[in-house]
């Protein structure tokens, strides 16, 4: 169970921090939430506290990890599947996991093939969108504002 106070992940959103626990009496059901206030848009969402497993919340990473996040960024390789709808359903499940590694891949995966052609609106779309997430969960173990982390990862993705 988490505390306030807690950084945590949510898979598909990214990071926040619950702000507080409350019960909330939703479509005739009482039910304790968490209170989770969003860095990528400054937003609380509610998330109930029987579904955190489910959901696949978990703790942000530790600091230590973020050298592993950057050399990901910098370096991966692999073989781009050239059919774009099996791309974005392979990368879509890697964001789904909420697993930092498997989203790193995508980010450079979708900006490698960015470089090669444009890519598709949702293969944008999702690549905005991992990047937030990545950012948001870097900006809180790194203690950094989550616009300047955005940019960092741009210049590690681009190896700049």
């Amino acid at each position: 169970m988490f505390s306030i106070g807690d950084k945590i992940v949510y898979p598909m959103y990214g990071a926040g921090v619950i702000s507080s626990i409350e019960e909330k009496e939703v479509l005739n059901e009482r039910k304790k939430y968490y209170i989770m206030n969003m860095i990528v848009s400054n937003i609380d969402i509610m998330i109930p506290v029987d579904r955190i497993c489910k959901l696949g919340i978990r703790y942000i990473i530790e600091k230590s990890q973020v050298d592993e996040v950057i050399s990901i960024l910098k370096n991966a390789q692999s073989q781009i599947e050239e059919k774009w709808n099996k791309r974005y359903r392979d990368n879509l499940d890697k964001i789904k996991t909420g697993d930092i590694y498997e989203i790193c891949l995508v980010i450079k995966m979708l900006s490698m093939q960015e470089r090669k052609k444009p890519l598709s609106t949702g293969e944008k779309k999702m690549l905005t969108e991992a990047k937030d997430m990545i950012s948001s969960e870097l900006a809180l173990v790194l203690d950094k504002d989550f616009t300047q982390m955005k940019e960092l990862i741009e210049k590690w993705v681009n190896n700049d």
